[in-house]
């Protein structure tokens, strides 16, 4: 299924003459474990998160985009961690590359091709699936 929603998202961009796909990536459960502890930010990746992650944000045809309802403060302090990590994010929560347009209002729900987050169905091991994937494809570069 991971497979096919990255298949279908490279063909979209393709058929909009887009350079580049848009992956929104939750925190908690899906780059670090949760911790749960108020003021204490989780710092240990799940399994082969961090190495993808840094793959892709070399990629020029991928933007990510952190996807999370961590309050403000925690969120400087995720971006710092991740940039001292070499993952780079482009935006949070929001996407203003794809502005509203005749078949999208995107002022309440940013416009994204992948969602990475657990409570969607995203699983540990769907880091090695991404990751292979997109080794093995040059997609819009």
């Amino acid at each position: 299924m991971l497979i096919d929603a990255l298949e279908r998202s490279i063909i979209h961009a393709k058929k909009k003459n887009w350079n580049k796909i848009y992956i929104a990536v939750d925190i908690h459960d899906v780059i670090v474990k949760g911790n749960y502890i108020p003021n204490v930010l989780p710092t240990d990746f799940l399994y082969g998160a961090k190495d993808t992650l840094k793959y892709l944000s070399k990629r020029s045809d991928i933007c990510l985009i952190l996807n999370t309802c961590s309050h403000p403060h925690e969120i400087e302090k995720y971006l710092e961690f991740f940039k001292a990590r070499d993952i780079h994010f482009k935006y949070v929560n929001e996407n203003p590359e794809v502005p509203n347009n005749a078949l999208g209002c995107y002022d309440d729900k940013f416009y994204f091709n992948i969602l990475l987050e657990d409570k969607a169905g995203f699983i540990e091991s769907d880091w090695y699936v991404i990751y292979t994937f997109f080794k093995q494809i040059e997609i819009l570069q």
